[in-house]
């Protein structure tokens, strides 16, 4: 019954710890004869593990959540032996329109248009969707295009940099390609570091061979010879995987001397990142490709005029390398008519957070926010109305729920206070303290200064000393002024991109939920019932159930009560520790943290 089944399995990071390896071990017991393909992740990771199975009538079913445990009921399906399993199913053939395959249907997928349908390892399956045609056509196609003609067509296309900042690549491009110098570098920066943020890792790990062909577009349209791929060492399958990439391009004269028969010659060399957030910011990438600690420089120079050992030199996003073939192979022109005027084309996001639907999703610019965590996020999935999106990472800001509308778009983004970053969203509901998310943000940044500029390595972290104050309630109204003065000093003093926007968290959410730090101040109080120095858990008896499972998990046997009695149950004042725990598996929501 097995032979002809052809089976793809989820087999990125979110993938393997949701339990893949396990999973595929079973399916080639169950299916001997089947052919087995290792996938990228979909962006679909609130349904890892996924499996794609393809009958011998050629219909196709891609399920969702598969366990040990769910496995058999998938197995006796494609045996013939039971019905469907429909709760596993997120689309078949016969069924492409489910209410599980929305996540993927209203999206745009031009970054991500390989990841989850390819084995990242096998450069055949990717020549097979079009690979290497870009750089085919460019170096000898019917019309060749010289480096001048791909910055044209990418001028038009308007990509600006998915990395932050947005900076239009053809113009940087071109400062790179009019650069004096017989030895030019282009380096890929997939220093991917924002927490929240897993776009850079499943572009490499699922598609590595886009990345590839999009960095030896860009070093041709500059005249590079040489170049980096900058990938953090946290992501072992992504160094894994984008190293047989590179042998396998350079096996088929993809890399190397004269590539294709032409005068253009390029190589790459992977540069492991130690994990430093900082390595993010291109001049302090450039001292770690150099062996020197990662710290950033003064600019200018730009890396384009002086940039690797003092080379002109181009750094690239990983994202924004993804879609350089597409923009090849289909024109400027196309890509361009995507998004809107100033924001053209498609963003990636990683959704994390108090979200329904986490994962991957790419949409047109020009979106709304909502649209994305509502529509394709599903909002969420306690319940509790969303509250906010902190948007752009550690060094972004929080976007409130009545700016949920908001284009996404560079500048409509901007004028939040907000910063579309790398595209990192973290969501938040009725139940986050936005204060104990400033603090934890600011805390993150200022761990992850590089200490060179006295005001980002000394002024985050007496940020983040008052905003733990205010936290622990023993906050001041001085100190949130005190708050808003150093924020902008901050900005202006600190020479990278780290300190010049570490101060945002806290700007956005003073500007925003202001009225969350007052309560903190004047009414030692946390809105949210986060903050554990602010709260009390209090059982609501006339909502509770009386089920006992508080006084189960609570770690210091703060409750008691009698089974099935709701009047019975009592939290111990004196020996709770606010931990939170009782609230997280109450299942009617009968405690109240306030």
């Amino acid at each position: 019954m097995s032979g002809g089944l052809i089976i793809n399995v989820g087999e990125g990071t979110c993938g393997i710890a949701a339990g893949a390896p396990e999973v595929t071990e079973l399916l080639k017991k169950r299916f001997p004869d089947a052919t087995f393909t290792s996938v990228g992740c979909i962006g679909m990771c609130h349904q890892e593990v996924m499996v794609e199975i393809t009958n011998q009538d050629g219909k196709s079913y891609l399920w969702g959540n598969v366990s040990k445990k769910n496995l058999p009921k998938i197995v006796r399906f494609h045996r013939g032996e039971a019905d469907l399993p429909e709760q596993l199913l997120i689309k078949s053939t016969d069924n492409p329109d489910t209410e599980k395959s929305q996540y993927l249907i209203k999206q745009t997928r031009i970054a991500l248009r390989n990841v989850g349908e390819l084995n990242p390892t096998s450069m055949a399956q990717f020549q097979e969707r079009g690979g290497y045609l870009a750089i085919e056509k460019i170096l000898k196609g019917e019309k060749p295009m010289t480096p001048e003609d791909v910055i044209a067509e990418v001028k038009i296309a308007n990509i600006r940099g998915r990395g932050g900042a947005g900076f239009p690549a053809a113009i940087k491009w071109g400062f790179a390609r009019g650069a004096p110098g017989d030895v030019k570098y282009l380096v890929c920066n997939g220093d991917e570091g924002d927490p929240g943020a897993f776009m850079d890792r499943s572009l490499l790990e699922g598609d590595p061979h886009s990345v590839l062909e999009g960095m030896l577009i860009a070093a041709y349209a500059i005249g590079a010879s040489k170049g980096y791929a900058y990938i953090r060492a946290e992501y072992p399958l992504a160094v894994e995987y984008f190293g047989k990439a590179l042998e396998d391009a350079r096996s088929a004269g993809y890399l190397g001397k004269n590539i294709l028969g032409s005068d253009f010659s390029f190589d790459i060399k992977i540069k492991e990142g130690a994990g430093a957030f900082v390595c993010g910011e291109e001049t302090a990438l450039l001292s770690s490709i150099e062996g020197e600690r990662g710290m950033p420089r003064i600019r200018p120079p730009f890396p384009a005029i002086k940039g690797v050992f003092g080379h002109p030199t181009i750094i690239n996003n990983v994202e924004t390398l993804s879609n350089i073939p597409w923009i090849i192979n289909n024109g400027g022109s196309a890509y361009a008519e995507i998004g809107t005027d100033q924001s053209n084309g498609t963003k990636v996001f990683a959704l994390a957070g108090t979200i329904k639907r986490g994962g991957l999703v790419e949409v047109p610019m020009g979106m709304t926010i909502r649209h994305v965590l509502e529509d394709i996020g599903g909002g969420s999935p306690t319940g509790r109305p969303l509250k906010a999106v902190q948007l752009g990472g550690p060094s972004g800001g929080c976007i409130p729920e009545s700016m949920f509308d908001t284009l996404i778009d560079y500048d409509e983004i901007d004028a939040t206070g907000a910063i579309m970053g790398s595209g990192g969203m973290v969501v938040m509901d009725s139940k986050s303290c936005m204060v104990d998310l400033a603090r934890y943000f600011l805390e993150f940044t200022q761990l992850e200064s590089c200490g060179k500029c006295t005001f980002c390595r000394i002024g985050t972290t007496r940020m983040k000393e008052l905003l733990t104050k205010i936290c622990e309630g023993e906050g001041t109204m001085e100190d949130i002024e005190t708050l808003e003065e150093l924020a902008p000093n901050i900005k202006q003093a600190s020479l990278c991109g780290l300190g010049q926007t570490a101060p945002n968290p806290v700007q956005t959410t003073l500007k925003y939920f202001r009225d969350e730090y007052i309560a903190h101040v004047k009414d030692h109080r946390c809105p949210g019932g986060v903050c554990k120095g602010l709260i009390t858990h209090t059982i609501i008896q006339k909502d509770c159930t009386g089920c006992s499972i508080c006084e189960r998990y609570c770690p210091v046997d703060a409750i008691e009560g009698t089974l099935k009695k709701p009047d019975t149950w009592v939290i111990d004042q004196q020996i709770c520790i606010n931990c939170g725990m009782c609230v997280e598996v109450c299942n009617p929501d009968a405690i109240l943290a306030a």
